[in-house]
């Protein structure tokens, strides 16, 4: 394990602090932290937002189980996951999506076949949620060591911004939209393992929107839906190469327009989308972004309607 990453109290961050210099680390300013230490080859980083502990380098598995677990956590994960979520060990796929929040770039879900064995070396890899990830490297080496280590039993379905709008326009629906993404996936992951009991995903519409789908084609599996269901070593994993996928596409895409196609819903996103159509025209949106958010009635008026009052979305 090289990296891992932990939300804190404040308090926890207080005696994490003392406790690393009790242990002879050295400290040294890093931007964004509310401390930064070092000893040996061990980094352990407190970051102002959450705030959350990132500890990398040499020997985090025996800090994180010998130090911060009992003298800050106060509890034993680490290695004990089987004992604390022993159904994350049972045969199931874990479904996740990336892209659905951003502009720019495709919708993509996959979805991770698990069972105890192929757990077991996600886990010992390093395996999370993506959104515990901020470094595009980490993002491309877990989504190596997920594919070499679960068997091709993975799938992952990109809807690129052309087909991505036109789907909008048929459902009219983000929810309906990512159900029939997920029952895709599950369906691809069936055929390859078409005994797997379950499947889990983040909680985000009526499991029965995917069920309607999966069901049209004579599949029977129990659809399972949870919130923050990343906690899921099969989940997490589908949420990494979900995610390698959306950057990998607006990587590649933002080098044939000669721009950097930027994440989310930014100001910076904005200019991004008026420089596209002062050079390209209005029309180049459809291909590489999202319509339907307000950002393409933002930049041309003229050709995309203004969004209705924003619904809540829940996932």
């Amino acid at each position: 394990m090289y990296s891992y990453t932990h939300l804190l109290t404040k308090d926890q961050a207080g005696k994490l602090r003392s406790l690393l210099d009790e242990l002879g680390f050295e400290f040294s300013p890093k931007q964004y932290t509310l401390f930064f230490g070092q000893k040996n080859k061990l980094s352990v980083a407190v970051y102002e937002k959450g705030p959350k502990v990132l500890i990398q380098g040499k020997g985090v598995e025996e800090f994180v189980q010998f130090e911060l677990e009992p003298k800050i956590l106060g509890e034993a994960k680490l290695g004990y996951e089987e004992v604390h979520a022993p159904e994350m060990f049972e045969p199931h796929f874990g479904v996740d999506e990336s892209g659905k929040g951003d502009f720019f770039g495709p919708l993509v879900v996959a979805g991770v076949y698990v069972d105890r064995g192929i757990a077991r070396k996600l886990v010992e890899a390093g395996v999370q949620d993506s959104k515990r990830i901020s470094s595009d490297a980490r993002i491309r080496t877990l989504a190596d060591a997920i594919r070499k280590n679960s068997m091709g039993l993975v799938e992952v379905v990109l809807i690129g911004p052309t087909k991505y709008n036109e789907l909008y326009e048929k459902f009219g629906n983000l929810n309906k939209l990512l159900a029939w993404g997920h029952a895709r996936v599950i369906e691809n992951l069936l055929a390859k393992k078409p005994d797997c009991p379950r499947s889990l995903s983040d909680q985000f519409a009526d499991a029965r929107l995917i069920e309607q789908s999966l069901l049209r084609h004579g599949r029977k599996i129990d659809i399972q839906q949870r919130p923050r269901a990343e906690s899921d070593i099969a989940v997490a994993a589908a949420s990494i190469l979900a995610r390698e996928a959306f950057i990998n596409w607006l990587e590649r895409e933002g080098k044939k327009l000669g721009m950097r196609l930027e994440r989310g819903v930014s100001p910076a996103v904005k200019t991004t989308a008026q420089k596209l159509v002062e050079s390209k025209g209005a029309g180049v949106l459809r291909e590489v972004a999202k319509v339907h958010f307000r950002t393409a009635h933002a930049v041309a008026p003229e050709h995309f309607a203004e969004p209705p009052p924003r619904e809540e979305w829940r996932g």
